[in-house]
């Protein structure tokens, strides 16, 4: 992986995903937001379900597509955070760093409980 590729994520806020389709088996792909939190890059959204969540749950493999920064479409792998004391410590950082996810009108619980939130790990 070139050093334009390996820095993107850093500068970056959205990238595109994609699944295989937990029914269809069909490749899915969906623009999303996401965050560096301790040097790790995590998947997240407003409070609500998401198929791609569904998706990565049936099946953690993805494709993550930088579009910012660089171009590359990385292979990885996605860990969904479920404790809610990691939950609240990766939402909190998230709510401090970005004005909009503060702007809305869900409070840190509802954070908490309801946004899609998934580690990612870049496979070789």
């Amino acid at each position: 992986m070139d050093a334009a590729v390996r820095q993107a994520p850093a500068n970056g806020l959205t990238c595109d995903i994609t699944t295989v389709g937990r029914t269809s088996g069909q490749p899915r792909r969906i623009e999303l937001w996401y965050f560096l939190v301790d040097g790790r890059v995590y998947l997240t959204g407003t409070p609500g379900t998401r198929d791609w969540l569904a998706n990565l749950r049936a099946n953690p493999h993805f494709i993550f597509h930088i579009k910012e920064g660089a171009r590359a479409d990385l292979a990885a792998r996605g860990l969904i955070i479920s404790d809610l004391a990691e939950r609240r410590r990766i939402m909190g950082a998230v709510m401090a760093s970005n004005s909009w996810f503060r702007a809305q009108h869900f409070d840190m619980e509802a954070w908490v409980a309801g946004s899609p939130l998934v580690e990612v790990s870049f496979e070789a």
